[in-house]
């Protein structure tokens, strides 16, 4: 089976988790490519997709949300998974108990769900390199508010990516996989 792994990521943390998917699926022997969206070329010829995206102020990075949508009758025909990176911190849920990768689910969701009808979209904790900022970045977080919804660190929970990409494995092979939770 050959699958395409595809992210949009800023500073390089969805990249990472691309990356590990990737290692994951092919260590199970299947074929796969991983890329950013925006060096993709042609899709035809792949059995399924993975794709990420960073998130930012409550959007998918617009390379891959343009990306599904001018793709979505080739990634409907075929089994998708998509993937959001974003909420940063170690704590599952905020002050009022809301499960934080859901409360920041990006705002396209929806739209990518009726798009391309994916057999699962996945919110993972993502990271943050102060020194990998730009100025207004660094600026912004420097608001007493923007530092606590911005901690630095890396977040990613690398055995829940990992346990995602062979449920990805087990839903392909048998058709089956057990739903986790997202």
């Amino acid at each position: 089976m050959s699958i395409l792994v595809l992210y949009a990521s800023k500073h390089g943390a969805t990249q990472g988790i691309a990356e590990r998917i990737a290692v994951t699926l092919t260590a199970s022997g299947q074929r796969v490519t991983v890329r950013p969206v925006q060096d993709v070329g042609a899709i035809d010829g792949y059995d399924a997709f993975v794709i990420g995206s960073a998130v930012y102020m409550g959007h998918w990075l617009k390379p891959a949300a343009e990306f599904v949508a001018s793709h979505r009758e080739l990634l409907a025909a075929h089994p998708v998974w998509l993937f959001s990176s974003g909420p940063l911190g170690t704590e599952p849920t905020n002050a009022e108990g809301k499960d934080l990768r859901q409360a920041s689910e990006p705002r396209e969701t929806a739209e990518l769900l009726a798009a391309v009808h994916p057999r699962q979209h996945r919110g993972f904790f993502g990271a943050l390199d102060p020194g990998a900022l730009t100025l207004p970045e660094r600026a912004l977080r420097r608001l007493p508010a923007a530092r606590a919804i911005m901690p630095a660190g890396d977040f990613r929970d690398w055995a829940e990516i990992e346990q995602w990409a062979k449920d990805i494995i087990e839903e392909l092979t048998t058709g089956t996989a057990e739903k986790t939770a997202q």
